[in-house]
């Protein structure tokens, strides 16, 4: 017997105003180099993007993937200490977290707010760009990021501080 769920109205209206379109999928990893393999050999991803960040206690490093309108981003931890290692012990490997485009981030973050989500960052802006994520929910390992993009990308100093955020809450 199936059931069916309702999600609130609530909800439902407040991404139905702000959401215009998942922007990239994050995907831990144990193995970066076996993962760019995977997602460009067999399913014809090609690799944008390499970089390392560093935060005080650790390290991660990633790979942005595109094909066509689709983007992943493979993260691997370099140390058992790294935010994304400790992400991978916990839940195991895959989505880590799903960015998610919104067209008034400011807007979707009050509402958000006040319908009882709870962000382990403050909006990080970078030229063109600005970005908040929300509180990892225990239950499935996900957590979102909010986005609104105005013509600009991310930037190592955005990567950065979203790093240092995190390890500064001790979250990962």
């Amino acid at each position: 017997m199936s059931e069916t769920l309702t999600t609130p109205v609530a909800a439902q209206a407040l991404l139905g105003r702000h959401a215009r379109a998942v922007d990239h999928i994050a995907i831990a990893v144990h193995d970066l180099e076996a993962a760019i393999k995977l997602y460009s050999e067999t399913f014809g991803y090609q690799l944008f993007e390499r970089r390392r960040t560093e935060g005080k206690a650790s390290a991660m490093i990633s790979a942005v993937m595109k094909a066509g309108p689709i983007t992943i981003v493979l993260l691997q931890g370099t140390s058992e200490e790294s935010q994304v290692s400790r992400y991978v012990k916990h839940y195991g490997p895959g989505v880590q977290h799903i960015a998610i485009e919104v067209d008034d981030l400011q807007a979707t973050t009050d509402e958000l707010t006040a319908a009882g989500v709870q962000f382990d960052t403050n909006i990080i802006s970078s030229p063109g760009l600005r970005q908040i994520f929300t509180h990892r929910d225990e239950n499935s390992g996900m957590m979102y990021e909010f986005i609104q993009r105005m013509g600009g990308d991310f930037s190592d100093e955005s990567v950065q501080n979203l790093f240092e955020q995190l390890e500064a809450k001790n979250n990962f």
